[in-house]
């Protein structure tokens, strides 16, 4: 029986989807190819007191600001997490976070796991975590002197660290292994379908079927 009652709509909450891995593994250009092929997900421009690089523009990449003020903003309870990572603080900001959430957008985090442990504790309803493994350690030290973004010092220091920061892969609920960027962007873009269609993240599920079995 079918009548002319309008029939609820579904909207749907945010998530936020994080990336971490060791540096040079590649998250930080599957994140931007993923921002250019879903117009749905937006990042998450996180502070940080570290020195911008000649190819990062501020705001957009990183808010760059001191150090007086980082600290200043922890105080004030302003970040949603925040780590020291290679003497530098980073840190998300969480008003525009929430803001987009509430408003049915996804956010990007490209953080450490330092960042997703505190992410945890504050929003674990809307976070989908993903690590990123490289295919081999030596593929990861070719990426690192490759980019030529840092000195041979910073390079030795990221190989030493990232041993440990790969111990926590299993902290994250999916784990890809980036042996090429194209089939590592289909598996990350197929996380991210199935996970806007978790039926909690659906507001107004449960009136829109309500309404299908009245027969709106």
């Amino acid at each position: 029986m079918s009548s002319d009652a309008e029939v609820p709509t579904i909207q749907r909450r945010g998530l936020m989807l994080v990336l971490s891995s060791p540096s040079g593994a590649g998250k930080t250009t599957l994140s931007r190819q993923l921002l250019e092929n879903d117009s749905q997900i937006q990042l998450s421009v996180s502070c940080t007191t570290r020195a911008r690089r000649a190819s990062e523009r501020d705001g957009v990449d990183y808010t760059f600001i001191d150090t007086a003020t980082f600290r200043d903003m922890i105080d004030r309870g302003a970040f949603l997490e925040h780590a020291r990572v290679f003497d530098h603080y980073y840190g998300t900001p969480s008003a525009p976070v929430e803001a987009a959430l509430s408003g049915g957008r996804d956010m990007l985090f490209d953080i450490d796991w330092q960042g997703t442990q505190q992410l945890k504790e504050k929003g674990r309803d809307d976070l989908v975590t993903v690590f990123i493994l490289p295919p081999s350690t030596r593929d990861l030290e070719k990426r690192l002197i490759t980019r030529a973004q840092d000195s041979p010092d910073i390079v030795a220091r990221r190989m030493a660290k990232a041993a440990d920061e790969m111990s926590h892969w299993a902290e994250y609920d999916y784990t890809i292994i980036n042996r090429d960027i194209a089939t590592s962007l289909i598996q990350l873009k197929s996380i991210l379908t199935a996970e806007r269609l978790k039926r909690e993240r659906q507001v107004g599920l449960s009136d829109f079927v309500k309404a299908l079995r009245e027969g709106r």
